[in-house]
C-alpha cells in the first residue's frame, strides 16, 4: 500500500511547482526583451562612430583608413586642431578619408547656430567651405553672448547660395534632428568635449601631429 501524501506535501510541492513555472517565464520574458531590445538597436543602427550619411571633408579614392572628428564651430581648440587635419588630408589624401560629426557644445550659444548653417550648406554642396569659413571667422563671432544666426547667413551669401534654400533649411526641424543625431552617438560613444577624434572606429589617443601620423600610418599599413 502505498503512503498517503499529506495535505502539507502537495502545499510545498505546488508552491515548488509554481516557483519554478515563475522562474522559467522569467528568464522567457527577459530573452524577448532582450530580443526585442537587440532588434530595436539593429533596426535603429545604435550609436555608430560614421553613418552613411555623415558628411565628409575628405573622401580618399583609394580608402584604407577613416578618421572621424566630433567637432564644435565655436570650440576655439577645434579650430586650432583644422591645420593639422588639412595636413593630415593633403598628406594622406589618397587613402585617408575624413569625416565630420556635429557636436555642438551646450556653454556655446552660437555652437548650433553655426550647425545648422553648415548643414544647411552642405545641402546644397558647400560643407567644406562653410566648414573653412565659419573656422576662418570664429574670433570675430565666437563667445557672442547673442545669436549670429545672420552673420553665418551673410557667409551663405558670400558663397553664392540660393538663400531661399538655404533660410528653409535652417528653419526645417530636420536640419537640427540630424545634428542632434550626431550629438547622440557622440554622447553614446563617452565623447566628452570638442574635438574628439575616431580611427576606424577607434577612439584616438593622441595629442600631436607626429602621434596622429604614426596611428594613421599603422592603420593604412595594415590594410596592405
Amino acid at each position: 500500500m502505498k503512503p498517503r501524501t499529506s495535505r502539507a506535501q502537495r502545499t510545498v510541492w505546488i508552491v515548488i511547482a509554481v516557483a519554478v513555472l515563475a522562474m522559467v517565464l522569467t528568464i522567457v520574458i527577459a530573452n524577448l526583451v532582450r530580443a526585442d531590445e537587440q532588434e530595436t538597436l539593429t533596426s535603429e543602427g545604435g550609436a555608430q562612430v560614421v553613418r552613411e550619411d555623415s558628411r565628409i571633408i575628405s573622401q580618399a579614392p583609394q580608402e584604407k583608413a577613416v578618421l572621424v572628428e566630433f567637432l564644435d564651430f565655436e570650440c576655439e581648440a577645434c579650430r586650432a586642431a583644422k591645420p593639422f587635419v588639412d595636413e593630415l588630408k593633403e598628406e594622406y589624401d589618397q587613402n585617408l578619408t575624413i569625416v565630420a560629426r556635429y557636436f555642438p557644445l551646450p556653454g556655446h550659444i552660437n555652437s548650433m547656430n553655426a550647425a545648422l548653417a553648415v548643414e544647411a550648406a552642405a545641402q546644397q554642396r558647400q560643407f567644406v567651405p562653410m566648414l573653412d569659413r565659419m573656422y576662418e571667422t570664429q574670433e570675430a563671432w565666437g563667445e557672442a553672448s547673442e545669436s549670429k544666426a545672420d552673420v553665418f547667413r551673410g557667409f551663405a551669401q558670400e558663397l553664392g547660395l540660393d538663400m531661399a534654400a538655404f533660410d528653409a533649411a535652417v528653419a526645417d526641424p530636420q536640419t537640427q534632428a540630424r545634428i542632434e543625431r550626431d550629438v547622440a552617438d557622440g554622447t553614446a560613444l563617452q565623447v566628452a568635449g570638442t574635438p574628439t577624434f575616431f580611427l576606424d572606429g577607434e577612439l584616438v589617443e593622441a595629442a600631436t601631429l607626429e602621434e596622429f601620423r604614426a596611428l594613421i600610418a599603422d592603420s593604412i599599413s595594415d590594410e596592405q
